[in-house]
């Protein structure tokens, strides 16, 4: 098992806050918000540096899932660039719909992203168990985004 870094054993603390907390106090979920702005701009200099260091299911992943996974090998289709961008807009399509949903009430907003991180976190528990631990990671819509920033660097 690799070495656990310290900066996830503080960030694995902000998932359960968000999930948990974030369903009695929605405005939780602006914990969310921030931390994509702040990893958007981070992974045009450092390109996917939230994935492996600060995302707090990263964390989860590494510490808790680890522990409960068959750590088969990802399958080659759930890397690919379609599956990946195929999931990215659909779970767009799905943030997209739930905020038009929410009537730009502040509180109703924050639930949009503790719902979202809830999801994600279920997705990433129930393909872990079976399969790889980071499975989520491989085609994470943030960490697909997070790529093609980081590549506008480079071209640059």
């Amino acid at each position: 098992m690799a070495r656990k870094k310290l900066s996830q054993y503080l960030m694995i603390w902000l998932l359960p806050l968000i999930i948990i907390g974030g369903l009695f106090w929605p405005l939780l979920g602006y914990i969310v918000f921030f931390m994509m702005v702040f990893f958007l701009v981070l992974s045009y200099f450092k390109g996917r540096f939230w994935c492996a260091n600060l995302c707090p299911r990263g964390a989860f992943c590494d510490i808790v899932l680890h522990r409960v996974s068959a750590k088969r090998p990802i399958p080659a289709f759930i890397t690919s660039r379609g599956f990946r961008w195929t999931v990215f807009a659909v779970f767009m399509a799905f943030f997209i719909t739930q905020f038009i949903l929410s009537e730009k009430d502040i509180p109703a907003i924050g639930l949009v992203f503790v719902r979202m991180c809830l999801v994600t976190t279920l997705i990433t528990i129930i393909i872990g168990m079976p399969g790889h631990q980071r499975m989520w990671c491989a085609f994470c819509p943030m960490g697909t985004l997070q790529s093609a920033i980081h590549k506008l660097k480079k071209k640059n």
